[in-house]
């Protein structure tokens, strides 16, 4: 092991902004975030992602954008301009990631590899932790099913937006730039076009947020400018006493050749306080 992968790896504190404050019923804006008891718009956990990379590229280098994987568990939000340091501890089989604010609180745990396909993953060993939600005491998602799927979506980052969202990226890396490479962030952003189909049997409204997510770069890296068709498959749902979680899959596609470059896990929160089926 290298003496880089020996040591533990520490980025700066950094302030990431919530762009989207000003979308109405959602965990992002402040008055809706305030009455479901934060401390305010959250900061979506994708953004968290992308201050981990430079030290995963310092580890595995340029490859990790092409096969490499990072996997995130968020234990607690962050809102707007809120300092977080992460840290990269390096291991054998994959490295350990932690993020923690300045008060010394865990924001968020997770795993990183050079391999896309880690069944040890942060994301999939909790998933397999948790027994599946009993049907019959579902509201919001009393209607998703395990193995329900979608398929044919169109996906693309355009480049112009791209470059607007890296003026608020935490780390803008060379490649973002020069590239069009995208951040893990923009990975789950590409991934997330999905949400309208796999979520279509949702009842709303109610108001959801990121419990854990997970990007694999396959035959990568993603590309901005670039077209991509998304599949989706729904893995399991589970439940807590605030929340009814959905896990599923976003397998992404090269539009032109057909071929899987990368897919992405979600672990999506319904708070139940903020929906009418359960208040």
């Amino acid at each position: 092991m290298s003496e880089a992968a020996q040591r533990t790896l520490t980025s700066e504190f950094r302030a990431p902004h919530n762009g989207f404050q000003q979308a109405s019923g959602s965990i992002h804006n402040d008055e809706v975030a305030s009455k479901l008891g934060f401390k305010g718009g959250t900061v979506p956990g994708s953004v968290h992602m992308d201050q981990f990379v430079p030290m995963l590229v310092e580890l595995y280098g340029r490859r990790w954008f092409e096969t490499g994987d990072i996997s995130l568990h968020f234990s607690q939000a962050t809102v707007d301009k809120e300092e977080v340091q992460a840290a990269v501890h390096p291991g054998d089989q994959r490295a350990r990631l932690l993020m923690f604010n300045r008060a010394g609180q865990q924001v968020c745990v997770g795993t990183a590899s050079p391999k896309a396909r880690d069944a040890a993953s942060e994301l999939a060993r909790r998933m397999a932790e948790q027994a599946e939600a009993d049907p019959a005491r579902l509201r919001i998602y009393a209607d998703v099913r395990v193995g329900d799927t979608t398929a044919d979506i169109p996906m693309r980052v355009n480049r112009a937006d791209y470059d607007a969202g890296l003026g608020r990226i935490t780390e803008r890396l060379p490649l973002y730039d020069a590239e069009g490479v995208l951040s893990p962030a923009f990975a789950v952003r590409l991934a997330h076009m999905s949400r309208p189909f796999v979520m279509a049997k949702a009842k709303t409204p109610y108001v959801g947020l990121f419990g854990a997510l997970e990007v694999r770069h396959l035959a990568g890296p993603l590309l901005a400018d670039k077209d991509y068709v998304g599949r989706t498959t729904m893995r399991k749902i589970t439940e807590s006493p605030k929340t009814e979680n959905v896990w599923y899959d976003v397998d992404i596609a090269d539009a032109a050749g057909g071929q899987d470059v990368a897919s992405v896990t979600f672990m999506i929160r319904a708070m139940k306080a903020s929906s009418p089926l359960w208040t």
